[in-house]
């Protein structure tokens, strides 16, 4: 089994000198490494744990899980972990429902339909919640007009029926100038996630927008266009906060306007704060490699080492509930 080439995104944007992982800041991409020809250090290997662990799915967890594989390649070295950033129902439909991944990351729970491919596969999803995000819409830095957008203007300019073309479509007082959209894919579920609670049920997403797996691009494109506006995880956010302007939300319930950061998301005040997850293959937990994996994994997520990526930590609680359910799968 190959992996294709991943989206790349260098963790040096994402990490700090901090614990097991920060250590690592200035390593490389975790796809498709190896430490020497056979995918092991020279001097690795010693504590007998081998073997490859395929990772797919959400551009947005994406950076979480690279660092993760990063740290635990450096304590084991003859285990290979792949990292790939194919958006989360990229990855489920592509890749870990039909059986060619292990573990899939997700930024939306896996849906209905996701589940009943899966189960044709005779794959089993087991379910990891491991950080909290706050998805941050952004504008161009030039664009003194906006520092608040409430949901209703959200859907007006990001749904396929409102006509909403240029800014002053969308307030009178703003001006004529076309507004440049830039966004996730439809196989990501940051897309899904707005889709369907920003967008809502009743409307569809535009089509008149530019799509990408590339949250680097997303960023890009509002930098560069007066009238850019786009949005992705919070921690693309964070290690971009100078190229680009983050805006704050109101939902219709709210007295104020509310900015992105992870102690608005932490507390719930944030109106887009959204769990994050992982969705491990059960038959994959009953490898040794895959395992190990996994419970590195959560129990690195309650530490600094995830909100110095730019994401909120899992609690203690949600890591104990974790380990408990990986303890009675995995044994």
């Amino acid at each position: 089994m190959t992996d294709s080439p991943s989206s790349g995104l260098s963790r040096r944007r994402f990490l700090t000198s901090s614990g097991t992982i920060g250590a690592l800041a200035l390593a490389g991409c975790t796809q498709n490494t190896s430490r020497d020809g056979d995918g092991g250090s020279a001097d690795s290997g010693s504590d007998g744990l081998s073997g490859q662990v395929i990772i797919k799915g959400s551009s947005t967890v994406f950076p979480i899980s690279d660092a993760m594989a990063e740290a635990f390649m450096d304590e084991h070295g003859s285990v290979n972990v792949t990292v790939d950033s194919t958006g989360s129902g990229g990855g489920f439909e592509n890749w870990f429902c039909p059986g060619d991944s292990d573990i899939n990351g997700a930024s939306r729970p896996i849906t209905d339909a996701e589940v009943e491919q899966c189960s044709s596969n005779d794959v089993e999803p087991v379910e990891f919640e491991i950080a909290g995000d706050a998805l941050t819409v952004a504008v161009n830095n030039d664009a003194d007009w906006v520092d608040c957008l409430t949901f209703e203007e959200l859907r007006q300019i990001w749904s396929d029926e409102a006509g909403v073309t240029n800014w002053s479509d969308v307030r009178d007082e703003w001006p004529d100038m076309e507004i440049e959209r830039y966004g996730p894919a439809s196989t990501s579920g940051t897309f899904d996630y707005f889709n369907g609670n920003v967008v809502g049920e009743d409307t569809e997403h535009t089509t008149e927008y530019q799509p990408t797996e590339e949250d680097e691009t997303i960023v890009q494109g509002i930098r560069d266009n007066e009238g850019g506006m786009g949005y992705f995880g919070f921690a693309y956010y964070n290690s971009n906060s100078e190229a680009v302007k983050a805006v704050e939300v109101k939902a219709e319930n709210d007295d104020e306007c509310t900015p992105p950061s992870l102690a608005n998301a932490k507390d719930g005040s944030y109106p887009l704060a959204r769990p994050l997850f992982l969705y491990v293959a059960e038959s994959a937990l009953q490898t040794e490699a895959v395992s190990e994996f996994i419970r590195f994994y959560l129990e690195q997520a309650e530490t600094d080492v995830v909100q110095d990526i730019g994401y909120v930590p899992s609690s203690a609680e949600q890591r104990d509930e974790n380990l408990e359910k990986l303890d009675e799968i995995a044994g």
